[in-house]
């Protein structure tokens, strides 16, 4: 019986059956792009491989890359694969800090500098003496250039393999809860997990889907990397579209025209408050609720947002808020939430046409295992479970029961049909004066309903009451140095507190909300570069102030 086939065996049978097919889409600027046919991306690979091959690193060599999505990113990956190697991505916003991390602790033996726009200071992270390569669209460098190395090179003959126990990947967390580690997932699992992807998508939308997908999520996080660039090679059928720049991200959209469309929370989020920008949201709303007018301004809404050709749209990383899926829906975007974690090739939990209720992330894909602990933590066991954490047996020993399952960190529980709630997380729950565990992601998710707000923070260990950091929207702020606007903003904040405590338990109360001073970005420390809050950064920065606030009067305080 022959073994079951890898990722690469479905990109070389992909080259072979679909050399002229164009698969990936880059922009390089002024509106121009360029199109990659699979034969024209294998053969840049290939070439690239020899390149690697004749190196000498030994076998599974990590080699990283820090660069912005790009088609050559890909191209990389392949020719890290097929000569041998292991991927080591790092985010492209890191500090040099963090950059020097993870290229020394995963002991790197060359770097690729890609697209950037902060490669000034993150240059110094990158150790004396490590050999670096420049691909197309880098920033300035003094290094070997893609396309230089690349003419200089025959193609890798043949179907180079690799054993489906040999590692792919070394997919770094994002440390939204302190340094980053290095999860290891293996050839073997990648594919099973992408195959996973793949056979859920055509189970949903049809075996003859057309995909088409932009790529803009950190391809160094495993969301993008599972469903968008591994699931692409395992279809093969497919058409990546690269974003350019957050300036062109509608220009971008417009182009690609994409039938899936994976997101975030916050950015989901952000789409929504650019719509009520140009229509307020209560006019929307009635205009929805008005027979065949609301259909006519539902697909309006969509256009505009790019995405009225999607047949699937996917949200991950985060929970997100029920209400903000329902609106979506009601728009006629087939808005779906699933749960998956870097540990398991994001590959655990979806919800499907049927089984769709908001607030829940779904059942398991076929071949994954569930079960809650005693303690409500989630435990599962997937086909795309990491091999382990590098150079970390410590972690192994933590991070999985005797039986193999392997422990999220999160607490749910299960509703209607199997789906999965989620209820909060471990290490998060923190006790208030009054004794009782509070689990802040529940609390969040019904403040993060209110359109006017960007994200927030429930904190207040050892208070006398919880509290809620929030964060007003982009559109919003401005507005706040009007004192008129001013006053009604916090006559919201009020209701939104109202309304919140009506929803929760007493222990769960919330004493106020607390405007936050500035917004919590990716550049200030306090959101990861997948955009979740870093909450032990936010609540060490406002420590010293949170007495005072307890000491306020009213429900709203400005930080």
């Amino acid at each position: 019986m022959p073994d079951p086939k890898l990722i690469l065996d479905y990109v070389y049978e992909h080259e072979a059956a679909r050399a002229q097919q164009v698969c990936l889409t880059q922009p390089i600027g002024q509106g121009q792009v360029v199109d990659y046919t699979w034969q024209q991306m294998m053969d840049q690979a290939r070439r690239m491989a020899t390149h690697l091959k004749g190196r000498g690193f030994a076998p599974g060599a990590r080699i990283a890359i820090l660069s912005k999505n790009s088609a050559h990113f890909l191209m990389a990956e392949l020719a890290i694969w097929m000569a041998g190697g292991t991927t080591v991505a790092i985010f492209p916003t890191e500090s040099a800090e963090t950059v020097k991390y993870v290229l020394e602790h995963s002991e790197a033996s060359l770097l690729f500098v890609g697209k950037l726009d902060t490669w000034a200071q993150q240059q110094p992270g990158i150790p004396v003496g490590l050999p670096c390569i420049a691909l197309p669209l880098s920033p300035s460098t003094p290094y070997d250039t893609w396309d230089a190395i690349v003419g200089a090179n025959e193609p890798i003959a043949g179907k180079p393999a690799r054993a489906g126990s040999d590692l792919a990947l070394l997919m770094y967390t994002s440390g939204s809860t302190g340094t980053p580690k290095g999860v290891m997932h293996s050839f073997e699992r990648v594919t099973r997990a992408s195959e996973g992807i793949v056979a859920y998508q055509e189970k949903e939308l049809g075996a003859g889907f057309t995909y088409r997908v932009l790529s803009y999520l950190p391809l160094a996080h495993i969301f993008e990397r599972a469903w968008v660039e591994c699931a692409g090679f395992v279809l093969g059928r497919g058409h990546i579209f690269f974003a350019e720049s957050l300036d062109t991200f509608v220009q971008d959209l417009q182009r690609a025209r994409p039938t899936v469309f994976i997101s975030v929370p916050r950015l989901w989020l952000k789409f929504q408050q650019g719509v009520f920008t140009k229509m307020p949201a209560r006019k929307l709303d009635r205009l929805l609720g008005i027979p065949i007018l609301g259909k006519i301004v539902a697909r309006k809404v969509l256009t505009q947002l790019g995405l009225n050709e999607v047949i699937q749209a996917g949200s991950g990383s985060a929970p997100i808020p029920p209400a903000l899926i329902a609106w979506y829906r009601r728009l006629g975007l087939h808005l779906v939430e699933g749960y998956g974690m870097t540990e398991d090739f994001a590959f655990s939990h979806t919800t499907t046409k049927a089984l769709k209720d908001p607030g829940y992330v779904g059942i398991t894909f076929p071949g994954v295992e569930r079960r809650i602990d005693e303690d409500g933590e989630i435990l599962i066991k997937s086909p795309g479970t990491l091999v382990g954490y590098y150079k970390r047996p410590d972690l192994d020993a933590e991070a999985f029961t005797p039986d193999g399952f392997f422990r999220t960190g999160d607490l749910g529980e299960v509703g209607p049909g199997g789906q999965l709630k989620l209820t909060g997380r471990k290490k998060e729950l923190f006790k208030t004066g009054k004794g009782k565990y509070v689990a802040p992601a529940p609390i969040e998710n019904l403040i993060n309903e209110c359109p006017l707000l960007e994200l927030s923070l429930v904190s207040g260990v050892g208070q006398q009451a919880a509290y809620a950091m929030v964060v007003p929207a982009e559109a919003v702020r401005p507005r706040l140095a009007d004192p008129a606007y001013r006053a009604n903003f916090e006559q919201e904040m009020a209701g939104v507190l109202e309304r919140v405590n009506a929803n929760v338990a007493d222990y769960e109360q919330l004493r106020m909300i607390v405007v936050a001073r500035e917004p919590w970005s990716i550049e200030n420390g306090c959101l990861t570069p997948t955009m979740k809050i870093k909450r032990n950064r936010i609540e060490a920065t406002v420590g010293p102030q949170v007495d005072q606030w307890f000491a306020a009067k009213g429900p709203v305080v400005w930080a």
